[in-house]
């Protein structure tokens, strides 16, 4: 257990410490395609996200107590990050699933079609590292990609997606798994500059440490505790696309 803990602090610090100097430098090089106007009107960047996902690639692969762990999160976290930074900087206007997946039918690749399959991929591979059985590695990959999809999701007013990233990987460090303080120690880095409205997230910070938290939950459980997550995961985002779905229709 003190190995454990050991581990932990090491994960969360030094996801904090790079967090804290890739933004530092990032936004002494500010572009306007990672500006934002926030819900208020004001102008916000987006570094948060790829410091972020710096900081929990870092410390999760420090925090990792087996190189499959190590692989797993170092490929979710990244595969996360790109593609939600690709979002970020090509999106559009379209939100929800059948939205991009009805571009998609009519032969246009849209940012939201590239998040969901390189996302979905991602956590299946991560998931083929973490478990053995066939099922059992969809299910991991299902709670991965599911989790990045989640913390996505909350992310529409400063600090929520950050302060479910803390409540998330909490739980995980406290069950004795060390990588998962690296997407909480870099969660907890940005977070006073998130909920100041100086910065925020962006699809590739909200990726990033979803899909670290996934990978977490994927390797702490068992075939149970994982169809649990995946139902659990999969309800959420059919909401959250029925919810998108409302907001584009006419009132």
């Amino acid at each position: 257990m003190i190995g454990n803990l050991t581990r932990a602090a090491v994960a969360c610090g030094t996801a904090a410490t790079a967090a804290r100097a890739v933004g530092a430098v990032l936004r002494r090089r500010r572009r306007p395609a990672w500006e934002r106007t926030n819900h208020a009107g004001r102008t916000v960047d987006l570094y948060a996200g790829p410091a972020v996902a710096v900081g929990t690639a870092l410390g999760g692969a420090l925090g990792a107590a087996t190189r499959r762990e190590r692989g797993a999160v170092l490929l979710a976290t990244l595969a996360g990050a790109a593609c939600g930074a690709y979002d970020d900087v090509r999106g559009d206007h379209r939100r929800g699933f059948r939205a991009h997946l009805g571009a998609l039918r009519d032969g246009e690749v849209t940012s939201g079609a590239v998040k969901l399959f390189g996302i979905g991929a991602a956590g299946l591979a991560a998931g083929a590292l973490l478990k053995d059985r066939p099922f059992d590695k969809v299910l991991a990959g299902v709670v991965v990609a599911g989790s990045a999809h989640l913390v996505n999701l909350v992310d529409v007013r400063p600090g929520r997606a950050v302060l479910t990233a803390i409540a998330l990987g909490a739980p995980g460090v406290a069950r004795g798994l060390p990588f998962a303080a690296a997407p909480l120690g870099a969660a907890a880095a940005v977070l006073a500059d998130d909920l100041g409205e100086r910065t925020m997230l962006g699809d590739a910070g909200a990726h990033a440490l979803g899909a670290a938290l996934g990978t977490a939950v994927a390797a702490a459980n068992g075939r149970s505790g994982l169809v649990l997550h995946a139902a659990a995961l999969i309800a959420a985002a059919a909401d959250g696309d029925a919810v998108s779905r409302r907001a584009r229709s006419p009132m």
